[in-house]
């Protein structure tokens, strides 16, 4: 077959080469000047240094990512050291982990911060989440994580310590916006993939830059094969006729025929495009309720050591404001002679996406020497501020199951993309997982699975 994958980010890179792994003929359509999407490098002339767009990690169950990752050969450059620390301010820190002595002590309650009886009230409340996430209530998307938290007594010092981060870390969004039903699902999906690879859950990091990690790899698979991919290519329609894709029209009126059709876009630019699909209307109706939600990102280039104690550590306290910092020097050996690169995340950035890189950069150093003492006397070198203001979708209330599904009513022709139904939020997992599901649908329907 010939396959047109609409959309070079990572759910039509994988796509497109599980695609040419089945021994058919690809052509990608990327509207932008590079491929990636979001899970690029940046390059940064000021420091000659190429930083990512934002820290990205993994979680131990990303099956269809390490799969993706095998194909384009770079699974060797992610590493799971199977903790990461919280920090408190003034600098004392702790060590997080689900597995092992620290995992039991947060079962129990033994949490930062989290004294007296409270303990003993969050050891509750946590029995009580987790089972209400394998038994879910009907009320579970009818009310946010907030009130769910509420409900089951979780204290507000166990909520600082852990939970209202596991929130934002599993969904990218306020525990005030996000349904309660989405962490619950996310809970439940992860211990299902700890108990099927009977590994405990951890978060790994990438120990390259994502171009290497993603797309260097991805272009040598295509190279290597024949894939046509052309930059700048922009989709005004997916054709149909008789009930089968034909192919796609560009805004310059081109035409590009194919036997099947993967539309990878972002859920922000998918509508107009699939006017001629049948039942579109509740696509694009889905679409309307899976609003934007900012992530702000800074690489911060540094004269000094802040004194990590670890790779990846979360502030606790400073959500909305600086909740995680990453040290690029462990994660990716960096020689610092020149600098020192730290990397900070801060999800639902809704209070920083109307100031200025100046006033984003203050904030942050800020916060850095109120938690790392040998911050205290770091010197800026470079700041660079990364502003992706539809980095993820908010899934409020009452929006379970509106996402839609990879197959569509049009024969030889799939959605792919972390918007579409998977069993994750909007991550990389869920994005190769779209893949994993469209290319299937593809192939089924040609009769060649």
């Amino acid at each position: 077959m010939h396959c047109v994958v609409v959309g070079g980010g990572l759910a039509g890179l994988a796509s497109a080469v599980w695609l040419t792994e089945a021994g058919h003929r690809v052509t990608v359509l990327e509207r932008r000047g590079s491929l990636g999407g979001r899970t690029i490098a940046m390059p940064v002339a000021a420091v000659d240094d190429v930083p990512d767009n934002g820290q990205h990690v993994f979680a131990s169950g990303y099956e269809h990512l390490m799969r993706y990752l095998d194909s384009v050969g770079t699974r060797e450059h992610v590493r799971f050291p199977g903790h990461m620390t919280v920090r408190l301010p003034g600098g004392d820190t702790r060590r997080s982990s689900f597995a092992g002595v620290a995992g039991l002590r947060a079962a129990i309650g033994d949490l930062p911060g989290v004294t007296g009886l409270d303990r003993l009230r969050t050891a509750r409340a946590q029995a009580t989440l987790i089972r209400q996430a394998l038994r879910q209530p009907d009320w579970l998307d009818d009310i946010t994580a907030d009130e769910w938290f509420r409900r089951i007594g979780m204290p507000q010092s166990a909520r600082d310590a852990l939970w209202d981060g596991i929130v934002i870390g599993l969904t990218g969004d306020k525990p005030t916006i996000s349904s309660a039903k989405v962490p619950a699902d996310l809970l439940v999906t992860g211990m299902r993939r700890a108990r099927a690879t009977k590994t405990p859950i951890s978060i790994g990091y990438p120990s390259v830059d994502l171009d290497t990690l993603f797309v260097d790899g991805a272009q040598k698979v295509f190279a290597d094969n024949g894939v046509d991919i052309r930059h700048r290519a922009v989709v005004a329609s997916v054709d149909v006729a008789d009930g089968a894709v034909t192919g796609v029209t560009l805004t310059d009126g081109e035409r590009v025929p194919a036997d099947a059709v993967i539309c990878a876009v972002p859920v922000w630019s998918v509508k107009g495009l699939l006017d001629q699909v049948p039942g579109h209307e509740k696509i694009y109706a889905a679409v309307e309720q899976l609003t934007p939600v900012p992530i702000v990102s800074v690489n911060l280039y540094l004269d000094r050591s802040i004194g990590m104690a670890d790779w990846g550590e979360i502030l606790l306290g400073g959500e909305g404001v600086l909740e995680q910092v990453w040290d690029r020097q462990r994660m990716h050996g960096r020689d610092p002679q020149r600098h020192h690169l730290y990397s900070t995340t801060v999800s639902a950035a809704y209070d920083l996406t109307g100031k200025s890189n100046a006033e984003i950069t203050d904030i942050q150093m800020d916060m850095l020497r109120r938690y790392f003492p040998a911050a205290r006397d770091a010197e800026i070198v470079h700041s660079h501020v990364v502003r992706m203001p539809k980095s993820t979708f908010a899934q409020r209330p009452g929006t379970a199951g509106i996402r839609p599904d990879q197959r569509t009513s049009v024969r030889g022709l799939a959605l792919a993309g972390d918007w579409t139904r998977t069993d994750w939020t909007t991550t990389m997992e869920g994005a190769c997982q779209s893949a994993a599901r469209a290319v299937e649908i593809v192939l089924e329907g040609a009769g060649r699975v």
